[in-house]
């Protein structure tokens, strides 16, 4: 102790630091010290704000405030730059504030401890190390770190940093420990010491948006407690970001100031009135105003603007009003009407042909100076012009003016023109450019991809594109994992990092995939300056004196970024403020009507055939609403130029009818679509045309021949040769040809190959093949392939399949990972058919990717490399022009009707199950020709099973096939439930071939035995069979008896005798406890009367004393009379009473509940565990563990060192993380039986174990120490009533009470009288249930009911246990209940069939697993 002292007294005596100036701030003071690390200080003197600006000096006064007292502070700030350089002003060097070194944390919806605490490397030797993070070299060093986004970080990281907000203290993963200084001081660290000093200059500023109004996570009560909050103006921080020139203001901006500002006090609520009535205008973004000063003042605007350049110029500064309610953008159009500006025109920017940009100006001349600038000139309404120095790339520029435009690639139109200037003209102002596309659900083509390549071909830039996908997390953008030659892990840059520093243009393509992640990238996009790994960061700009280094590099000058939409999601889902605040935002264009022709007559195309085209595309797209377009195809100007080339190149298959069909899948269209489509086509003439008859395709020298078609309405037709594949350019390639022994050839199909022939082969085009189950969709490409000599490469998708698994396959061997090519980089470089089967059941992220190679030739590799189209680099995999992809599918929309959903009216009406797929093509755009597979026409199939089944009459397969073709007809109609394709045909008709001596019954039941218990479809079928001749006697169940030939044996007992009835009586009991049966004078005697007892009549109570019990027939059972029965029902009520009122526990009595416990006792550990650590039902990315990439785990670092490859763990959704907190409890009610049939049938051990399962429940929430998660109760039914308590909700219960509560069980089984109840006791406790506030909501019910006696159907369980959606309802069906096989089938996941008894607790228990961790 004394030695600790004379420490601390030593260490008061060193000389302090001498101060480099003094900071005055108001009435506060502060020494100014020179910094260890100047390279820690900001590098954003130009960014940073004015501190002369009072409302700067306002917030920089409380924020050295809190510096003082040591406090830290909280910035809650509408998304912007603002807060951050506001922080970073605080830190500032240049004019004299903190001169604080500071660390950064751009915090997203992926950071976890690693990011937060200390990461693990493995470097060279096998040896593991950490590195710590920004938070923890910040706590070390003494540095402000900065906390930015909280709100986008998951619930539970935060709280990671709680103790070191509070205490300065932080354990670390090395083994050491961050500890408060004064406690450090006191410590006695003479040697080697795991304890470190928080430094005290250590301090956090938390930057977030509020939450609400802005979407996000709240935050953590303890986290947030720990800070001191500061609420920035919005106002405030709108007129500080821009740097106003000196002298007086351009009118135009004056005015458009005083609009932006009047729009955000409108936009605040003040109180609960304001907050109803507020305007429906948001406010404009944080930077909107400093982007109109820029513009403003490069491109001084004319003193009027038209309507149109007035919309174009208020959405680059508020790209939300694209998506807002057009009330909003009508008082917008006022506000600038009332300042004298003018009206705005259309927020949707169709059909504007004017080749001027923003505020008037037109591109006028690009020259090239050096190897990274570009003078730019524009000439401006006025006529003179303006001219700037412009950052550009290294390589050749694409000169403009264009020489000879009708050279060109492309139609350079005014549209095109006009949105390629404003383009240039964000690039002078020096911002990253966000192209947005339009809000209307399917226009012509706004040349997304030919605007980004033209202006980085006018600009001689390297254009890199990186395409964006869903789980694509705020790490991967900027670095991504590497592991070295001997096994050492590192990082390297990422695409967009690389490109920082080499100066390219990257194209961020599918930036709105991505979602909140994106918002990772704004201090990098706005600031020039991101935290990479392990100290390394890019700053704005280097110090005086300053050098690039390994840890410290700037951006090129020449850097920009510029992020395009996959147009799979709608606006309102991803263009937030913090997107608009990031880029300069140019609103996308459609193609008038006008350029849109000129391009398709380009392709040589009639103009008839041309104007056809766009009249039927003008009605359709303007008839698509938003709903529509997430179902239906977008008939989009690649499609349509798709059916133009087809036209031009093969005038005679100019059948628009079937063209159009085709691209929009109306195959697979609901029937209102379908009806609205048919219209469409009548009004533009378009007429429905006879299909034609297509001979078998011929393998000849020259090619695969088609012979020409022929059919009444085939004029002018011709053969088509499709060259065949020489084989000499993929020698290994030809074991990769399919290879079928039989394929039978029809006319549909071969019409279907020759369409899929000309598109992939001589058009060039990537393929989907879309169709229901068993349509022939893998044997017509594979018999295409065959006779083409096309190789093929085959890859089957699902559910867990990933983007690096359709990439290649990675191991580790020996400490280092190694990559072997997959299917699809096999086919890519070789020039093969890749088939990608079931595309519809992978995640529609993993599908995406197929989008930039079908459309661009273009993807990004995990491990760095690139596929391109050509080679640009060294290292990229280049597409071989042969190369193509084929996607395989069912049909879209298509959902499996379940009867618990009711009939369906549309496809997409019907409920989704669990094996059926995604909307995938919404994501893959127009970048592939569509093809609908379906079924043959009779015809063909009439031709196809005589070629399979020779030996069966012609007569007999005609009646199948108009049979099926009536079946599916029933099932577009609705009447019937599945889709029966060929397949099923097939395989009947081979059963019939070889198997002559089965009725057609038994064949029948392969097919049909499914639907064995859906008797609609079984009375349709048999309506159709006997439509067409097909004489079957029984179908169903009726049939599958049949040939089981099962028979059901009745052990009745039929007493001689007398059998009259008396009265009602207990009977003797015998002592010697002897069988008895028949007669009226024991009691617990069976097939008697009068007596207690079980299997007779007339008595009053059941007894079972454990002997065999004879039933009487039902028929002398029935025969009692009225009196007798009522006598009987009176004793029965009397003796149930006086047993309630003297139930106490015995000795007896305790070895009975003793013996019940004993018999649960495991079940019920099991069941507590469980939920005692439950997890609230909200689902949350966490680590998902065993990965093939991402972070590496260290738990499994040994499997690593060992060849296994899954050692990495990402960032996904799954289930949520046990213990988590709830908000409000669960409610759940169990439901048991306690009819006469469970007493009666106890022999079974039905109603023993029931007691037993109540025990298991009562013991196992008795034991919970957080009781108030759960509000549950027991309640019974019986043949007299529906609801019967046992245990009420938060009813305490001792020993003697569970005990009462299973012999009050017994009880009323004992005395209750025959019925059931289980219909009305679900409703009434579902009902019930609902009404409680809770988490979640539960009812489990048991029963033993004859459904068959009692007239229980399953649309009578479904249509209770559906009454509430939110109620997850369970049923255990057990004794007869268990003999109905109906019961899972129709209640899938709910409907339990128990037929050992002795598995209804173990049963029960699983069930409450699942559903209360579902």
């Amino acid at each position: 102790m004394a030695h600790r002292r004379l420490k601390h007294l030593l260490h008061g005596l060193v000389p302090a630091q001498p101060p480099i100036g003094v900071l005055h701030l108001g009435d506060i003071s502060h020494h100014v010290y020179s910094t260890a690390e100047p390279s820690r200080l900001p590098h954003t003197d130009d960014l940073l704000l004015d501190p002369r600006d009072p409302f700067n000096l306002d917030n920089l006064h409380f924020m050295l405030q809190k510096y003082l007292l040591g406090q830290d502070v909280f910035l809650l700030s509408q998304p912007g730059p603002y807060a951050r350089r506001l922080a970073l002003t605080f830190c500032r060097q240049v004019f004299p504030l903190i001169n604080a070194e500071y660390e950064f944390v751009a915090l997203h919806r992926d950071v976890g401890e690693t990011e937060l605490k200390q990461g693990r490397e493995i470097r060279s030797g096998g040896n593991l190390v950490y590195t710590d993070s920004a938070a923890v070299r910040a706590v070390k060093h003494g540095r402000v770190l900065i906390l930015e986004g909280v709100e986008k970080a998951e619930r539970g990281i935060m709280p990671v940093l709680n103790n070191l907000l509070e205490n300065r203290e932080m354990n670390l993963d090395d083994g050491t420990h961050i500890v408060h200084p004064h406690r450090y001081s006191l410590l006695d660290n003479e040697g080697p010491s795991a304890f470190i000093p928080a430094h005290k200059d250590f301090r956090v500023i938390a930057i977030a948006a509020p939450v609400p109004p802005y979407p996000g996570y709240p935050l953590d009560p303890p986290f947030r407690s720990r800070f001191q909050a500061r609420f920035v103006d919005p106002l405030g921080s709108l007129l500080a970001l821009p740097q106003p020139a000196h002298g007086p203001q351009s009118p135009f901006f004056e005015k458009l100031r005083e609009i932006i500002m009047s729009t955000q006090i409108a936009s605040e609520s003040r109180n609960t009135l304001d907050a109803v009535a507020k305007s429906t205008l948001p406010a404009f973004p944080q930077t909107s105003l400093a982007k109109a000063h820029a513009l403003v003042s490069a491109f001084p605007p004319p003193e009027r603007l038209s309507p149109d350049q007035l919309a174009r110029l208020v959405l680059s500064l508020h790209p939300a009003l694209i998506h807002s309610p057009f009330v909003a953008w009508a008082m917008l159009s006022h506000q600038f009407e009332d300042a004298g500006l003018g009206e705005l025109g259309s927020p949707n920017l169709s059909g504007i042909e004017d080749d001027a940009g923003l505020l008037g100006y037109r591109l006028a001349h690009v020259e090239k100076v050096d190897d990274h600038t570009a003078h730019v000139s524009f000439d401006s309404p006025t006529g003179a012009t303006a001219t700037f120095t412009v950052a550009a790339g290294p390589h050749a520029y694409l000169h403009f003016p264009f020489a000879h435009p009708e050279m060109l690639d492309f139609v350079p139109s005014a549209r095109f023109m006009g949105l390629l200037t404003s383009l240039f003209q964000a690039h002078v102002l020096g911002w990253d450019i966000s192209y947005v596309p339009p809000a209307l659900p399917s226009t012509a083509s706004c040349s997304t991809s030919l605007l980004v390549r033209t202006f980085s071909a006018m600009l001689g830039y390297e254009l890199e594109d990186v395409h964006m996908y869903k789980e694509l997390g705020g790490r991967e953008l900027i670095m991504r994992r590497k592991v070295e030659d001997g096994g050492a892990t590192s990082w390297e840059p990422s695409p967009l990092i690389e490109g920082a520093w080499q100066g390219r243009l990257v194209h961020l393509s599918g930036m709105d995939v991505i979602g909140s992640t994106a918002g990772s990238l704004a201090r990098l996009v706005q600031d020039r300056e991101v935290e990479l790994w392990e100290k390394k960061r890019i700053v704005r700009r280097l110090a005086d004196g300053e050098e690039s280094s390994a840890d410290l590099s700037v951006a090129h000058r020449a850097f920009r970024v510029i992020s395009t939409a996959s147009k799979s999601i709608p606006l309102k889902d991803w263009l937030s403020d913090e997107h608009a605040n990031m880029f300069f935002t140019v609103a996308a264009q459609p193609m008038s009507q006008a350029e849109e022709a000129h391009i398709l007559l380009q392709t040589g195309c009639r103009a008839s055939v041309v104007e056809t085209l766009l009249k039927f595309a003008d009605k359709y797209r303007s008839g698509m609403t938003s709903d529509a377009v997430q179902k239906n195809r977008k008939l989009g100007t690649r499609s349509l130029l798709r059916i133009a080339r087809r036209v031009a190149k093969f005038p005679e298959d100019d059948d628009l009818h079937t063209l159009l069909s085709r691209a929009l899948l109306a195959e697979f269209l609901p029937a209102t679509e379908t009806m609205n489509l048919q219209n469409i086509f009548e009004e533009c003439g378009i007429q429905r045309r006879t299909p034609p008859f297509n001979p078998p395709p011929e393998v000849r020298d020259e090619g695969l021949y088609f012979p020409p078609r022929t059919g009444p309405q085939t004029r002018d037709a011709r053969a088509t040769v499709i060259p065949r594949f020489d084989t000499a350019s993929d020698p290994v390639g030809v074991s990769h040809v399919p290879h079928m022994d039989h394929f039978y050839d029809n006319s549909l199909q071969t019409g279907l190959m020759r369409d899929l022939a000309i598109d992939f082969e001589i058009l060039g085009e990537h393929l989907v093949l879309l169709g229901n189950q068993g349509v022939g969709k893998n044997k017509v490409v594979d018999r295409l392939c065959q006779l083409l000599g096309r190789p093929r490469e085959y890859i089957q998708l699902h559910r867990d399949t990933t983007v690096n698994q359709l990439m290649f396959q990675t191991v580790l061997e020996n400490g280092v990972i190694k990559y072997t090519d997959s299917p699809l980089l096999r086919a890519i470089s070789h020039g093969r058919v890749i088939i990608i089967d079931e595309a519809d059941k992978a995640a529609e992220h993993v599908v995406a990717i197929f989008r930039s190679l079908a459309g661009h030739g273009q993807l990004t590799l995990a491990d760095g490399r690139r596929v391109r189209e050509t080679k640009e680099r060294e290292g990229d995999i280049v597409v071989h022009p042969k190369f193509r992809l084929i996607l395989l599918a069912n049909r879209p929309g298509y959902r499996e009707y379940s009867p618990e959903f009711g009939q369906p009216e549309t496809y997409d009406d019907l409920p989704p199950t669990a094996f059926l797929g995604n909307h995938f093509l919404q994501v893959l755009g127009d970048n592939f020709c569509c093809h609908a597979v379906t079924n043959p026409d009779m015809a063909s199939e009439r031709k196809l099973l005589s070629q399979l089944a020779p030996q069966l009459s012609e007569d007999l397969i005609l009646r199948l096939v108009a049979a099926f073709q009536d079946l599916r007809r029933a099932y577009e109609g609705g009447t019937v439930t599945y889709p029966y394709s060929l397949r099923e045909l097939l395989n009947l008709v081979r059963h019939m071939q070889a198997y002559p001596g089965d009725s057609l019954e038994v064949a029948l039941r392969n097919v049909f035995d499914f639907d064995v218990y859906k008797p609609e479809t079984i009375a349709k079928l048999a309506d159709i069979l006997d439509h067409h001749g097909l004489v079957v006697k029984k179908l169903g169940i009726e049939a599958a008896r049949e040939a089981a030939k099962k028979k059901v044996l009745d052990v009745k007992f039929e007493p001689k005798g007398d059998t009259s009835l008396s009265e009602p009586k207990y009977g003797k009991d015998d002592p010697d406890n002897q069988a008895h049966t028949g007669g009226n004078t024991w009691a617990g005697g069976t097939g008697g009367r009068d007596t207690a007892g079980l299997g007779g009549r007339g008595g009053y109570m059941r007894l079972f004393k454990g002997h065999d019990i004879k039933q009487i027939p039902d028929a002398l059972k029935n025969d009692v009379p009225d009196h007798v029965k009522e006598r009987a029902r009176e004793m029965a009520r009397q003796e149930l009473a006086r047993r309630l009122e003297e139930l106490n526990m015995s000795a007896g009595e305790a070895k009975g509940y003793g013996a019940l416990f004993t018999a649960v006792e495991g079940h019920i550990a099991q069941l507590h565990d469980l939920l005692e650590h439950l997890a609230a039902r909200e689902e949350e990315r966490i680590w998902v563990k065993r990965q093939t990439d991402g972070e590496l785990d260290d738990s499994r670092l040994t499997e690593g060192l060992t060849g296994e490859a899954t050692v990495y763990k990402r960032r996904g959704m799954a289930k949520p993380e046990m213990g988590r907190p709830q908000l409000k409890p669960k409610r759940i009610r169990f439901l048991f039986d306690v009819s006469a049939s469970m007493y009666r049938f106890q022999y079974d051990g039905r109603l023993k174990r029931s007691m037993e399962t109540a025990v298991m429940l009562m013991e196992t929430f008795d034991r919970l120490t957080r009781k108030e998660k759960y509000v549950w109760d027991i309640y019974g039914h019986s043949g007299d009533s529906a609801s019967i308590p046992l245990v009420e909700a938060d009813q305490q219960l001792e020993i003697k009470d569970r005990w009462k509560v299973v012999d009050k069980m017994e009880m009323i089984t004992q005395y209750t009288f025959a019925g059931d109840y289980t219909l009305d006791a679900i409703d009434k406790a579902v009902g019930e249930v609902a009404k409680f506030d809770a988490d979640d909501w539960f009812v489990i019910a048991i029963t033993d009911a004859n459904f068959a006696r009692y007239g229980i159907t399953a649309e009578d369980l479904q249509r209770v246990m559906n009454r509430n959606p939110k109620v997850h309802t369970a049923l255990i069906c057990i004794g007869e209940g268990a003999e109905v096989a109906w019961i899972p089938k129709n209640l899938p996941g709910r409907g339990y069939r128990v037929a050992n008894t002795a598995d209804i607790p173990a049963v029960l228990r699983s069930i409450l697993s699942t559903m209360v961790d579902n």
